[in-house]
């Protein structure tokens, strides 16, 4: 395949080889991560609503907490949870390892909150929030470390030192 010729006098960078099947299916997941995180989010306001109209406060880790500090926190953490979605969907759409790495690194995280989740005394409602988001890291992680989405990963590292030389 021709290179564009540059026009500004500076070197080309090498055309990028598309996402392999694998890797555009986690992308697609983590998306789907995106849209479960979202309806967790709203599922919880509109409970904490409901709870909001008999108490000013909700007993968490042992103490009161006022129910708008409660909802804040949670509202905070799942618009931070919702931004690594995208950012992780858009870095690993583009073959950067450190994302790849990331994501496996984030995922872990998440496994370590499902299994506290069972340490609480809500452990039903707490893993109707946490498992799906839980499954849907499991596939994407899977996907991300395949062989042939392994070999994209490396072949995007390596572009980089071909504009070096």
């Amino acid at each position: 395949m021709d290179q564009p010729y540059p026009s500004s006098g500076q070197p080309v960078e090498p055309l990028r080889p598309p996402a392999p099947a694998p890797v555009l299916t986690a992308v697609k997941l983590m998306y789907a991560g995106t849209a479960v995180t979202t309806i967790s989010l709203i599922i919880s306001i509109v409970s904490l609503a409901f709870i909001g109209r008999d108490a000013a406060t909700l007993r968490l880790a042992g103490r009161s907490q006022p129910l708008p500090i409660v909802i804040t926190v949670g509202m905070a953490g799942a618009l931070v949870v919702i931004a690594l979605w995208l950012g992780m969907a858009r870095a690993n759409s583009q073959g950067r390892n450190w994302a790849r790495n990331l994501s496996t690194v984030l995922f872990g995280l998440a496994t370590l909150k499902v299994i506290g989740v069972f340490s609480e005394p809500r452990t039903v409602l707490g893993l109707i929030f946490w498992a799906p988001t839980w499954l849907v890291g499991l596939a994407t992680v899977c996907l991300l470390w395949r062989p042939d989405s392994s070999a994209f990963f490396k072949s995007q590292g390596a572009a980089p030192a071909l504009r070096e030389v």
